[in-house]
């Protein structure tokens, strides 16, 4: 990251965090000088940081106790970061329930309880933020011609959740703006992690910039909205996709 933001003595929490943007976001906010609480379902962090200014600790998003479990470890947060999320990529016509119910636990389930529970110490201090992450499918549809038979299809469900957490997001400004707390969201475009050339080129053709976002070009503006120089920023969704959404 190219412009580093101080956050030297901030606390910072990540969801997700062993997911491709969840381990760039530790990686970042470690840069900026932040104390990093990386949490995920797995027993152990999937990329071990050089800095040791971190703590990883296994917490489900979806189960009310295992956030409390976590929550009763750290004294205090500055920021909470909800990056933790699942896409679902059957058809629209092949959707069952169990997939309706996971995206919906960990995308929505998942952001409300984590913020409910964190917002607390926050709100006592009347200080902290809180950001979500949506997604460019929560402000635009996808165009189901762009993934052709990469077997990657964008469902309407992740799609819902995702615009869920967008509004979600504007909520949350509004209800905890009282207490201190500002709460934004940013929304990436299509992240490069490999996918078949065929999608990559549908893709970056409907993209102004002409190509897909690197975790690189993601993690700044979180950083932006956990420093102080975003302390009157609330409420607000940070789309990040090189323009993919103005050609929809």
């Amino acid at each position: 990251m190219a412009n580093k933001y101080d956050l030297k003595g901030k606390k910072v929490l990540v969801t997700g965090s062993n997911g491709q943007l969840g381990r760039a976001l530790v990686r970042a906010f470690l840069g900026s000088s932040a104390f990093v609480y990386a949490t995920d379902l797995q027993d152990e962090i999937a990329e071990k940081p050089a800095s040791k200014n971190y703590e990883y600790l296994r917490m489900d998003v979806t189960d009310e106790n295992s956030v409390l479990a976590a929550a009763g470890k750290i004294k205090e947060l500055d920021v909470l970061v909800n990056n933790a999320g699942i896409g679902i990529f059957t058809p629209f016509e092949n959707r069952t329930p169990q997939e309706i119910d996971q995206a919906m636990d960990v995308n929505i389930k998942g952001t409300i309880l984590c913020a409910k529970i964190f917002s607390r110490g926050m709100a006592k201090r009347k200080s902290g933020r809180i950001i979500n992450v949506g997604s460019i499918y929560g402000v635009v549809p996808a165009d189901k011609k762009i993934y052709g038979d990469s077997g990657r299809n964008s469902s309407e469900i992740y799609a819902a959740t995702k615009a869920g957490v967008i509004h979600l997001t504007r909520y949350l400004a509004a209800y905890l703006g009282e207490r201190g707390i500002a709460v934004n969201s940013i929304s990436p475009g299509g992240i490069f992690n490999n996918q078949k050339e065929s999608f990559v080129k549908n893709y970056t053709g409907k993209t102004p910039m002409g190509r897909m976002a690197q975790t690189a070009d993601l993690v700044g503006a979180a950083c932006f909205l956990a420093s102080d120089d975003a302390g009157f920023v609330t409420g607000q969704n940070i789309t990040i996709d090189g323009g993919f959404t103005l050609n929809q």
